[in-house]
């Protein structure tokens, strides 16, 4: 079936008006809805008539090269090294003072969420500012839009993308919003601390007590973020990451990664760089790629658990490191 798509230009991004209810996949979503969970096909045939096509997201998640692309900023800094380059955008002076006073600001919510959480105020701190800046860009595109493009136009992750789409539409209607007025990345993540739609119902606490579940309020942002890393097996009290020194200026002895434990006696040549490391279970070796040597660090637990939250051993080592330098300041 042939749908009439129209091109309409917004800053920074391409975007295309498609009526979805032409389309047979969207239409057996909105049965399901309506069969499921009891929506009106009228509520939902209005949602999904007007969709503004979001090319930038489903270019993004497929790797296809847009004919036009949005401008970009340009990147003209001397970074070699892979970490190099990532930490340089992470890691930032004034990201560090924004940390600072985001505590200070929210102290006695930090407070009572350390306290009930088991989660130190600077990891909770060093998420949101990576994620959205302390809430200074929490993402460009229209979720409802960017989900029902990434669910129904082919990229070897619909499945998920309708999913989470359920669960955005389920989500507007508990938390009493219009599911077209809310903004989020070009996946789909909402707010502060940048949750995927799945994440509120499983994660999202109300910290403010008014009635509902926003991540764009810090109080629920915070105490969210702080649930989300205690119910993936943050342990009060405990070590993240230590850096470590060995042989050479490239390491290749061990296998590196947040998926490969080790006893601490079985890495013959390694050891804390900066004397003695306070930690008896089992650890992961992280490796970072500098441009003239490698990094290495002993990681802990809870390393791992802030890759629960990003499945990724650079962003976890950027939350820990930037969480260092926002408490040393502190």
């Amino acid at each position: 079936m042939k749908v009439l798509i129209v091109m309409v230009l917004l800053v920074g991004s391409l975007v295309y008006a498609k009526d979805y209810t032409k389309d047979a996949e969207a239409v057996e979503f909105m049965q399901m809805m309506h069969t499921e969970h009891k929506f009106k096909l009228s509520y939902l045939k209005k949602l999904f008539s007007t969709v503004k096509k979001q090319e930038v997201p489903l270019a993004l998640i497929t790797g296809r090269t847009l004919k036009n692309p949005p401008k970009t900023v340009k990147n003209d800094y001397p970074l070699h090294g892979a970490w190099d380059r990532y930490v340089h955008y992470k890691v930032t002076p004034k990201r560090i003072r924004q940390g600072r006073s985001f505590i200070k600001k929210y102290r006695t919510t930090f407070k009572h969420v350390e306290k009930k959480y088991g989660v130190p105020a600077e990891y909770i701190a060093a998420i949101i500012g990576i994620e959205s800046v302390y809430g200074g860009n929490v993402g460009k595109h229209p979720v409802f839009d960017t989900l029902t493009t990434l669910a129904f136009e082919p990229n070897r992750r619909n499945a998920f993308f309708k999913r989470e789409l359920e669960k955005f539409i389920l989500l507007s209607y508990r938390q009493k919003f219009n599911p077209k007025n809310v903004m989020g990345s070009y996946t789909g993540a909402i707010g502060l601390g940048q949750f995927m739609p799945s994440n509120y119902e499983a994660y999202g606490i109300d910290f403010n007590k008014d009635g509902r579940i926003s991540l764009q309020h810090p109080q629920d942002a915070i105490a969210s973020i702080a649930n989300y890393l205690k119910q993936n097996g943050w342990r009060d009290g405990e070590e993240v990451a230590t850096r470590v020194a060995y042989e050479g200026n490239r390491f290749t002895t061990y296998k590196t990664g947040y998926d490969r434990t080790y006893h601490r006696s079985e890495l013959i040549g390694i050891k804390p760089k900066y004397g003695r490391w306070n930690y008896n279970d089992k650890v992961r070796l992280i490796k970072l790629d500098r441009a003239n040597y490698d990094e290495l660090w002993y990681a802990a637990k809870n390393f791992y658990v802030i890759t629960r939250y990003n499945h990724s051993a650079y962003y976890a080592m950027s939350v820990h490191q930037l969480a260092k330098k926002i408490k040393k300041g502190s």
